[in-house]
């Protein structure tokens, strides 16, 4: 199927397939039903096919390499990393050992795509993972799971169980010169493992807490070795790329922007779910897709890229594609595709208290401008919630933010800092309406509604 019968598909079709609530469009985690997961299932899908015709015709690791570089496929986690180019990083001629890792520890707020693609799709993590392995010649790999999801990981121990056995794993797969040692590990919930170094100390046994950077995993990672670190999506989109072509995953999406991108919208929609669409997507047209906002409600604001992306006034919101740079124009980013949708009865002090207790609770504690600084942000905002907020706390906050944020190891002080800066420059006369008037409701009294439950 080339670009265009891809597009012309999901713009006849739209989501067709749903199974526990979530909803995934077909055209490259196609025709999952929630119970067809297995090897042969996957296989009947056509998978493990891209790995057998790399094996097969002996591509050469740097044409794959170069073919995922032409394809802008580009980093599901967060930070929208160009994979080809991460790829080439890796010493082409370093006689140690080198790993492979796969980021699956999800704890962002409103992100809870990697784990429906464990869960209903594993072997097409697996099968990019090894592609990825033959890249860049390396020959042991992990994928580290968020600890809050232990029914995910025993199925990816599962999958992986049935790869070995096939001789998709381990020594001279499918008869080649090439070996792959995968395996699965088990993290325990930690938000700040996320983080790519963390992950890595984690792994190794350690306290997971970040690293000073430089050296980057790619000269210093694993146990000291070279490694290179990608999403689970980002893995999940190889096969895809290699069975298709570096042109046709371009043409699905826009420039700069390859393939389509799995985006968790949650908050105060009709349908909440995962949404598979094309990058440049509107967002009008994802907000269609689940099901529009509650009804009698208008949107007010939308979180584009999980609790750490800077929120947008529906306005502009309105205006943007789903992609890498629209959202950054418009002042946010894209983050992990996770939208968090506000309606009009929806109070911005009391989201940002909410989002503040989530970073202030997380922080590792390592630096000190993020574990007091966090500590600082709930508080004031609380008290703001609690009517006990002061006329100077918005200065206040701006100052703890900006005190905060490019001063810590790793991103999750920005992650915390940002919220706050663009709650205060979008909405705050909210925040000063609830200091002058401390009755002001904290919220509409309505409790969350799980995952499809309204349709």
């Amino acid at each position: 199927m080339n670009a265009q019968q891809v597009l012309a598909q999901f713009q006849a079709t739209g989501v067709q397939t749903c199974f526990h609530g979530r909803h995934i469009d077909p055209q490259i985690y196609k025709d999952l039903n929630g119970t067809n997961w297995r090897l042969k299932d996957y296989e009947q899908r056509g998978g493990y096919g891209a790995l057998r015709k790399i094996l097969n015709e002996r591509i050469d690791p740097a044409t794959v390499t170069q073919t995922v570089k032409d394809s802008a496929l580009r980093g599901r986690g967060g930070a929208g990393f160009p994979t080809g180019l991460k790829w080439s990083f890796m010493p082409k001629n370093y006689a140690g050992q080198k790993y492979l890792v796969c980021n699956s520890d999800e704890g962002e707020p409103g992100t809870c795509k990697d784990r429906d693609i464990l869960q209903f799709n594993p072997h097409i993590v697996i099968e990019g993972m090894i592609i990825a392995a033959y890249a860049m010649g390396i020959t042991v790999g992990y994928n580290y799971i968020h600890g809050e999801i232990l029914q995910t990981y025993h199925r990816f121990e599962e999958a992986l169980e049935e790869a070995r056995a096939a001789g998709l794993l381990g020594d001279r797969i499918l008869g080649s010169d090439f070996s792959f040692q995968l395996h699965a590990v088990h993290g325990w919930g930690a938000y700040i493992c996320g983080e790519e170094t963390a992950l890595l100390e984690s792994v190794e046994g350690k306290k997971g807490q970040p690293r000073y950077k430089p050296p980057f995993p790619a000269s210093f990672g694993l146990y000291g070795k070279p490694t290179t670190i990608n999403n689970t999506e980002t893995f999940a989109a190889v096969p895809w790329i290699i069975n298709h072509g570096a042109q046709a995953y371009l043409e699905v999406g826009k420039p700069n922007n390859g393939g389509t991108k799995i985006y968790s919208v949650s908050g105060d929609v009709e349908l909440p779910g995962n949404y598979e669409v094309p990058m440049g997507t509107p967002f009008a047209k994802l907000l269609e897709l689940a099901g529009g906002v509650r009804k009698g409600r208008t949107l007010k604001a939308v979180i584009p890229g999980g609790s750490s992306a800077p929120v947008l006034p529906a306005d502009i919101m309105m205006q943007c594609t789903m992609d890498y740079d629209s959202i950054a124009k418009a002042g946010s980013m894209l983050g992990s595709g996770a939208v968090i949708v506000m309606d009009d009865s929806r109070p911005m002090p009391e989201s940002l208290r909410r989002l503040s207790y989530f970073y202030m609770h997380e922080s590792c504690g390592q630096c000190t401008p993020c574990r007091e600084g966090t500590g600082w942000l709930w508080r004031v905002v609380d008290r703001i919630c609690n009517g006990h907020g002061k006329p100077g706390d918005m200065d206040l906050l701006d100052s703890v933010a900006d005190n905060i944020q490019g001063r810590t190891i790793c991103a999750l002080g920005d992650a915390a800092a940002m919220p706050v800066r663009a709650m205060l420059k979008h909405f705050r006369h909210e925040f000063e309406a609830r200091i002058r008037r401390p009755d002001l409701p904290t919220s509409d009294g309505k409790q969350p509604v799980p995952a499809g439950a309204r349709g």
